[in-house]
Formats: structure tokens, C-alpha cells, sequence
């Protein structure tokens, strides 16, 4: 490609890719300190992280303390996590949920004025604040109503990020994993113009969310595509732990609707039955504990009953319990399921597991420093070392507000040192031409989707491994050939994107041979556990 000057283009001391939680709370921090850009490819409320129903771990009250959340994040974790990561999530909780609420954040309180903290699995104590079961929403709402009233932070809706603008460097080596490659910002589709436009910054910020859409059943939206990962890779920067997928083992049966709703793991703690499709229980033949097994054994036990069957789904049974209670506890999933004209308080659930959430991604520091140098990754993008090989419940939400705030205090501390990169490679396109047909990428991504629920799902193995990524190949090299001579568009990008995002995840389940925490491989059946 050819070089220009291009020092009259879009320049930002912060550019953010992503709107989610990590990426607003890290703009309202540096906004204080620089001229802040957020680009999100849809609206700034079209975010993985609306769609979190449960709350934010913190410890809150006695009996419960940090050595107590340390040890179970640990535990879930079977032996990947970083401790030194983990003790530093879990004690700066606190700081960070004042924060959250300072921002206009609103969790739910009893009758006392004390915060009602619900438990989850895996979590030994009280701790989890929410706001009824719409979290994510409402931390979306406060943060996106302060971002939109800050003067110093433009937002950029219906800008989809196509590639990060890197470059070699000779510099500071800041550890043994960082290479020598610098960004200097994003090239940009603008979608209402539809062109490629280039955005220069001293710092990127990557906060682009999940992985979902690679999997056909998925309790993420349908714009979550791994986008930074991808980008990231490509770019030659670090990525890890990408086989650790974690699959929700009970989301409602609904292939028209995506993304899957949930239903609430606390339905089994109600006292639900999973039974197959002949009504009779099956849970008792893979755990002493039956419905109420932790959620990978049980999403395992769900999937080798529907292989063993052959259906598409299994149940989930209430209906011996008094109607009226059910209404009571479960609302939101009673009116639900009537809407689909299932009255749960008579007939049963059809459940399914569904891709939940991504454990690994772009490697980062303590400071949430990636492996190029003034790149940063937070939130379900990036990998901490806080979740290992299993991610406890509700920590989620919570480790993005942390790094978020640990990437923002070393941007501003290094953002006076940087200089924008004038002279990179203009946006080439030359020889392209109008997209192919629209068939040929919904397809692609239909046969992505299948081979890596039927050989990469909860359960694998090294052939249904290899047989994937032979298949895996085909569509790669069809789709390159297609990006190559097209102009871009949103949906070709996403398409790249997931089969960028499915080729992380075999290469590295195959790389891991054993089970552990997430991976399952019948060619190494005893699960490591911690």
C-alpha cells in the first residue's frame, strides 16, 4: 500500500472500540485527560453487556471477605487463574461498585438500606449485587446517559472497526511477551457513508465484547463476533485460553429467536427436573447432586443426551411445584414461555445448552496492556488471568471495571510521552468491486456456526477437532478470496471475524490435551478439576 500524509484525518488522544461497560468506564476515566473517541458498530446501547441478567461479585458484608471470593474464583478456575490477578480483581471490587453507582448505577436494596446480595454457584457467600434481574441494563443505561453528557467524548454510532493500524517500532520492551509493533489508531467502515475512514490515536482501547455468534445456539446477540480478537490476531498480537468456551446448560429452546433466553439456573435451585423427552430424569446417572450439579457437568450431561437421542433438546420440569409460586419467583420466564404458548406452570421447558461466555482472548497485563504496544484490551475481549479455565459467576462484569480502571490510570500516565503517527498506509481498495451476493456470506456463516457447535461444543474430541478445522480451512480460504476482491461491508468483516475466532478456539482445544474446567476431550476424559 502507498503512504500519504494523512495528519488532516480524525485524530484522538483515546480511541475506544466497544460501548459495553469496559469500555465506557475507561472513557468517563481518561476523558479528564485527553479527547476521547468511542466507535460502536451499532448503537451505543447495543452491547454484550445489556444483555447480563445476574449482577457484579463484590464483598460487602460479614461473614463474607476477599480471602473467601479469592478461594472460589480459584476453585472455579481449575488451576489456570492468575492468583496475583484474582486477590487483585477481588479486593479493588469495592472502590469500583462506588464508582459504578456514583455514575448513576442503582442496585437493589432491602427494607434496611442494605444492598440484596444474592448467591450463585460456586460462590461460598452472599455477594452478588444486582438490580432485579437486568443488571447489565441498568449499568448500561447510568454509564451510557454520563458518556453522552461528557463534552470532552465523541461518540461514533454505526462505526464498525475493520483492522487496527500497527507498525513496527524500536522501543521499550516492557516484558518478554511484548513485541515490537505500536497502533496508531483504527481504520474505520462509517456505514451510513459507506467508506473506509481512518481514525488516528496515542491510545486504542479494544472493549468489543464477546465470541457468541461463532456457536448456532448463543445467549449472546448476533453482533458478537469476536471483532477485536480477530483484529488483535491478525495484527500479530497475543491471544490465549481461546478453548475455554463457556455454554449456559439451560437456555429456552427457540431456534427462531437469537439471541437464546435464559433460563435461570436458580429455577433448578426451585427445585426443576431436567427429564428427556419422554419425561424421565437422567441427571442421576452424572452427579449425585442430579439438576443441581454445577453448570459445566450438567451442560455435558444435557449434550450426551441429546447425541444419544438424537433431539434437539431436553426438559426442564416445574410443573409439580404450586402455580401461583411459580408466577411468584420466576415472572419474567413465565411470561416468557407463555408467549411461545408454553404455560410452564403445566407444561414443561424446552432447554438447551448455549454459548455463554468466552474465558480467553487478547493476553493483557496487570495494566491491561496488550502484546502491541499503546493497545489495551478489557472485558470479555481480553484475558486477565482472572477466570482461568471457568469462569465464576458474576465476575464478569466486575473484571471489566477493574481493568478498565487499571488501563486508564497507565494510559494517562503515558499519554503525554505519545505522538500521533501521521504517515501510515492509506485504506487500499483498488480492484475491488461490489460485494457478492449476500447468500454467499449468510451461508458461510450458517456452515461456521454448525461445525463448531457439532465437533467444538461442550463436548470434543481430537477427530471431531481435526475434522473441524479441515472444514474450517475451506471457508477460510473461500471467504479471504472473497474479501479480497469486495468492498467492504459489515457482514464480510463478521464473517472473517468468526472464522478468525473459530480457528483460535480448535487450534487451541487441540493444543490442550487433557480436560479441564471448560474443555471437555473424550481423548482425555479425567477432568482436571483445580
Amino acid at each position: 500500500m502507498r503512504s500519504k500524509d494523512i495528519s488532516h484525518r480524525k485524530k484522538y488522544d483515546f480511541l475506544i472500540i466497544g460501548s459495553g461497560i469496559a469500555g465506557l468506564s475507561f472513557a468517563l476515566k481518561v476523558a479528564e485527560h485527553g479527547k476521547v473517541c468511542i466507535i460502536t458498530k451499532h448503537k451505543l446501547e447495543d452491547t454484550t453487556t445489556v444483555y447480563a441478567q445476574g449482577g457484579i461479585s463484590s464483598v460487602t458484608y460479614q461473614p463474607d471477605d476477599f480471602e473467601k471470593h479469592v478461594k472460589d474464583t480459584l476453585i472455579a478456575g481449575a488451576g489456570v487463574c492468575n492468583p496475583d490477578v484474582v486477590r487483585k480483581v477481588v479486593t479493588e471490587a469495592p472502590e469500583q461498585i462506588n464508582q459504578l453507582m456514583e455514575w448513576g448505577t442503582r442496585f437493589d436494596k432491602t427494607l434496611d438500606g442494605k444492598f440484596d446480595l444474592h448467591k450463585e454457584g460456586g460462590h461460598s457467600e452472599y455477594r452478588i449485587l444486582h438490580h432485579k434481574d437486568n443488571t447489565g441494563y441498568e449499568i448500561q443505561r447510568a454509564l451510557s446517559k454520563a458518556v453522552k453528557t461528557n463534552p470532552n467524548i465523541d461518540l461514533l454510532e454505526d462505526h464498525f472497526a475493520v483492522e487496527i493500524i500497527t507498525q513496527h517500532h524500536l522501543g521499550e520492551v516492557v516484558n518478554k511477551w511484548r513485541n515490537d509493533i505500536e497502533c496508531y489508531g483504527a481504520y474505520v467502515l462509517n456505514r451510513k457513508r459507506n467508506c473506509v475512514e481512518t481514525i488516528l490515536a496515542k491510545v486504542t482501547l479494544m472493549a468489543t465484547g464477546g465470541v457468541g455468534a461463532v456457536y448456532q445456539t448463543t445467549t449472546n446477540p448476533k453482533f458478537a463476533t469476536g471483532d477485536g480478537i480477530a483484529m488483535v490476531y491478525r495484527a500479530k498480537g497475543r491471544v490465549e485460553n481461546m478453548e475455554f468456551i463457556q455454554f449456559h446448560p439451560t437456555s429456552l429452546y427457540n431456534p427462531k429467536e437469537r439471541p437464546s433466553f435464559l433460563i435461570t439456573e436458580a429455577m433448578r435451585g426451585f427445585g426443576g427436573i431436567l427429564k428427556r423427552r419422554d419425561g424421565q430424569k437422567f441427571m442421576h446417572k452424572y452427579d449425585e447432586r442430579e439438576s443441581l450439579a454445577p453448570r459445566d457437568i450438567v451442560a455435558r450431561a444435557i449434550d450426551n443426551e441429546m447425541k444419544i437421542s438424537g433431539d434437539e433438546y431436553v426438559f426442564l420440569d416445574v410443573t409439580h411445584k404450586g402455580a401461583d409460586e411459580i408466577k411468584q419467583h420466576f415472572p419474567n420466564i413465565y411470561k416468557k414461555c407463555l408467549s411461545l404458548g408454553i404455560d410452564i406452570t403445566k407444561d414443561m421447558i424446552p432447554v438447551v445448552p448455549a454459548a455463554h461466555y468466552a474465558c480467553g482472548g487478547i493476553k493483557v497485563d496487570s495494566y491491561a496492556r496488550s502484546s502491541i504496544g499503546r493497545l489495551y484490551a478489557v472485558g470479555e475481549c481480553s484475558s486477565t488471568g482472572l477466570h482461568g479455565a471457568n469462569r465464576l459467576a458474576s465476575n464478569s462484569l466486575l473484571e471489566a471495571v477493574v481493568y478498565a480502571d487499571v488501563a486508564a490510570k497507565d494510559a494517562i500516565s503515558r499519554i503525554k510521552e505519545y505522538k500521533f503517527q501521521d504517515v501510515v498506509p492509506e485504506w487500499n481498495d483498488e480492484g475491488t468491486s461490489i460485494p457478492e451476493e449476500m447468500v454467499l456470506i449468510t451461508q458461510s456463516q450458517k456452515e461456521l456456526e454448525q461445525i463448531m457447535s457439532y465437533y467444538v461444543g461442550i463436548v470434543r474430541s481430537n477427530l471431531r477437532l481435526k475434522r473441524a478445522l479441515d472444514r474450517l480451512e475451506i471457508l477460510y480460504h473461500e471467504t479471504e478470496s472473497l474479501y479480497q476482491r469486495s468492498i467492504v461491508s459489515e457482514e464480510l468483516c463478521e464473517l472473517r471475524n468468526t472464522i478468525q475466532v473459530g480457528y483460535l478456539i480448535i487450534k487451541m482445544a487441540q493444543q490442550r490435551r487433557e480436560s479441564r474446567g471448560l474443555h471437555y476431550n473424550l481423548d482425555y476424559p479425567n477432568q482436571i478439576e483445580g
